[in-house]
Parts: structure tokens; sequence; C-alpha cells
């Protein structure tokens, strides 16, 4: 089996390389640390690691990072002779990285799944226990733990339903490898059922809740001045402003689409579009031009940037790690990925801010988060642009819908956490006797 999978890997590897190379230029930045993707690490780092214990920690991108750095904070007290390391798989995610974590946590790239890349970073890293965030299984990483008896975690795991099937039709690969996690977290009962047909040993799983109810805490430390930035675009005090976060193809057209007809209703209305890939700005901001749609990009945003008032539509945000703040300052927010794309973004974010919210109806990869929000009376769930528009309207001019809507909705998030506890706790439980030291619990 493994044999064949190599095989395969370094074949598709080399055809899909250009791709994912051109992409990462793209996006910049991409030659720092390029080497820890296939096990090369600089000196520095393997002093840094010298007769260390070590906890490996992964997250993939932006969102995995925000439940990962909630999930250091409350680990780093209970191991504290520990060196925690974080790997991400993305140039985004390392931005993030950088800005939220201290410098004594060590910071890499994943290396791609070939043997002797994942067999340099293990032997370079030598973590004694590796934590996974979220679901991504790259077989030749599991494996080679498994060989050194290293306790491998998934922790916040959720299984969309296409990723289901996935899992389930190369069984004969998965199975091995979820029966090898030491211990899983899972968000809810039906991710549960699901990992356990998926090979997931019952005894290793833990329903604890999502993190990412954690992961939204409100970080009271202002790194962006959104009301100046507003101000700068010509934005007068008080207009409304909406925002659109994590969009995708085809839903910025429609938003400004929206926005321009209800311009006639809210002559001050101000759209923030956040696209959830940055660097498909310049593309979409061709499209809105075309439309007539008067905008600024928030990369040429200078503190000598002065929009005179009602010049602009639209702030068209090409930037990384800054949607939160975009969040706080909004009037209303659309979640993206939800009517032209499918699965959905993140809700809980606005959700803790008490902000209003409006999604479509692909939620996918959050559809237990957002049927409580709707159930609850937190956000508002639509079929199509038109009941968009109409949702809009009425939130618009409604501020006591747009109040309660906010409550409700933190209220889901509130009622919801303690999830990072409950998997510190789960880990900790099962690295009991094992090498790395362990503090006694924090007294209430």
């Amino acid at each position: 089996m493994r044999t064949v999978y190599n095989i395969l890997f370094t074949i598709l590897f080399w055809l899909a390389a250009p791709y994912y190379f051109m992409r990462m230029r793209r996006r910049g930045n991409w030659t720092q640390g390029f080497g820890q993707r296939f096990g090369s690490f600089d000196a520095k780092t393997k002093q840094s690691l010298s007769n260390r214990h070590v906890l490996w920690l992964h997250a993939v991108s932006v969102g995995e990072v925000n439940v990962c750095t909630q999930l250091i904070r409350a680990l780093e007290p209970r191991l504290p002779n520990v060196k925690i390391m974080v790997s991400t798989t993305t140039t985004t995610g390392m931005g993030e990285l950088q800005k939220r974590l201290p410098p004594h946590i060590g910071k890499f790239y994943y290396p791609i799944d070939r043997w002797r890349c994942v067999a340099r970073s293990l032997n370079t890293i030598g973590p004694d226990a590796v934590i996974l965030v979220e679901a991504e299984i790259w077989p030749n990483f599991i494996w080679r733990l498994r060989d050194r008896g290293t306790p491998v975690f998934l922790v916040n795991a959720r299984l969309s339903e296409r990723s289901f099937r996935g899992y389930q039709r190369y069984g004969f690969l998965f199975r091995q490898l979820f029966a090898s996690f030491t211990a899983v977290g899972a968000q809810n009962e039906a991710d549960a059922a699901r990992l356990r047909e998926l090979g997931c040993r019952p005894e290793a799983i833990h329903v604890v809740g999502s993190l990412k109810f954690d992961a939204a805490k409100v970080d009271q430390t202002r790194r962006l001045d959104v009301p100046g930035l507003l101000a700068q675009c010509g934005v007068p005090a008080g207009a409304p402003v909406l925002v659109a976060g994590s969009t995708h193809a085809g839903e910025e057209v429609l938003l400004a689409g929206i926005c321009q007809r209800l311009r006639k209703r809210f002559p001050d209305l101000f759209l923030v579009l956040v696209p959830r890939h940055f660097e498909r700005a310049r593309e979409v901001g061709r499209e809105l031009q075309q439309l007539g749609v008067d905008l600024a990009y928030r990369s040429e945003m200078t503190p000598r940037t002065r929009h005179p008032a009602g010049s602009l539509h639209c702030l068209l945000v090409d930037t990384t790690g800054e949607l939160r703040y975009f969040y706080a300052q909004a009037t209303l927010i659309f979640v993206g990925k939800s009517i032209t794309a499918v699965g959905g973004q993140n809700p809980i974010e606005p959700g803790a801010l008490a902000k209003p919210m409006v999604f479509g109806p692909n939620m996918q990869n959050f559809a237990d988060i957002a049927a409580q929000f709707v159930a609850q009376g937190g956000a508002c769930q639509v079929k199509n642009g038109e009941e968009l528009e109409q949702a809009f309207a009425l939130l618009l001019g409604d501020e006591g819908r747009r109040t309660e809507l906010g409550r409700n909705a933190l209220a889901v998030v509130q009622q919801n956490q303690g999830a990072i506890l409950r998997t510190v706790d789960m880990i900790l439980s099962h690295l009991d006797g094992s090498e790395l030291f362990i503090a006694p619990a924090p007294t209430a």
C-alpha cells in the first residue's frame, strides 16, 4: 500500500506542481521558508530544538490558525517545559502565525507528503506528540508517526458530506489512518458517528464541541483603524456599512448589484468586500468597475489617502488577516461562499461581535453551527439572491431587528464556549505518564 501510494503521489505531485507554485507566487512571500516544505531547516531552528521535548501542532491556514492560537494559550501553562512548534500550509497562515504567536513558539511550513520530506521534518522536529487541527490527513505523515510510536491527536474534527464520501471511497487507505489517532475531539455527535464509520476507535472519540466558538473571543487590541479607513473613503459618520466576508466568485458582482439598487433607499450605503482569496481582488475589481462601481483597494490606502464624500461605493480588501476588524465596524454582515459557491464560511466571528448576519443556503461546512444561529434567531438564512436583497433591505431599515439578531447570535456563541478546555483535558489525559511534563490543572 505504501509503495503504491508513494509512486502515485510522486507522479501527481510533479503534474500539479506548476499550478501550485504559480498560485504560491501570486500570493507572494513564497520563497521564505520554502525549504521547510521539503524537510530542510536552518541551524537556528535545529539549535532551538536541541534536547527539548516538542509538541507539534498543525494548522492548515488562517481559520485553523485562529483555533490553534487559543489552543496553545490553554496548553502552554500545562506544559511548561515543552517546546511548542506550529506548522501551516499557506503563506497567509504563516502571516497569521507570525502576528498572533510570540517568538518563542516555533513556526514552520508543513512538509509535502513525500516520505523523504516527511522523514526529514520528523527527524529535525522530533515531536513527542502531534496535534492536527481539523481534518487534513496525509498518509505518509501518519504512517511515519505511527512507526515512531508518536501520539497523534485530531482536534476540532468536522466532516462535511463531501469529505465523508471521499474518505469512504478510499477507505482501503484511510481506515487504518483514522484508527491510528490517539484521541479525536469531534464537534458534535454527527461528526463522531462519521468518524467511527471511517475507522476511528470508538473509545478514542470525544464530543467536545467546536473550538471556533472559543477562538472567536474578541481581541481588544485594535490593529487596524477601520473607522479611520472608512473616513478616508469618504463614508459619512453613521452611514450603513455592509461587510461581505470571505466571498467567492460570483458573490461580489451579486452584492455590488444589490447595493446599487438599495442605494436608492439608503443613499449612504457603503460596501466592504473581503474575498476569501485576496489574489482574486484585481479580477473582482475589474468586474465591479464594468458595473460602474467606484471602488478603492485596501492595499492602496495610505495615511494621506483622501476620497471626497460620496465618491466611493466600495472598499475592496486585498490584504489578509483584517476581516475581523471590518466585521467589528459593520452595520450588517454577509457570510460568503454561501450563495454562488458551496460550503459556507465561519459565522461564529460575526456572532461573537453581536453583529446581525445573513448567509445563503450553502453552509454545508458549518451546517450544525449555522442551524443553531438560525434556530435561535441569531442569523438570517436566505435561498437566493432575490431573498438576499429583501433581507438586506429589511435589516438596513430596522435597527431594532438588527440589534435583536446580534444579541441572539452572541448568546449562541456564549452557550457553546468551553471546547478549548475540554480538548486540552482530553489531550493531557492521554499524555499522562509520558515524558512530557504536565503541570497540575489550574484551580478555579
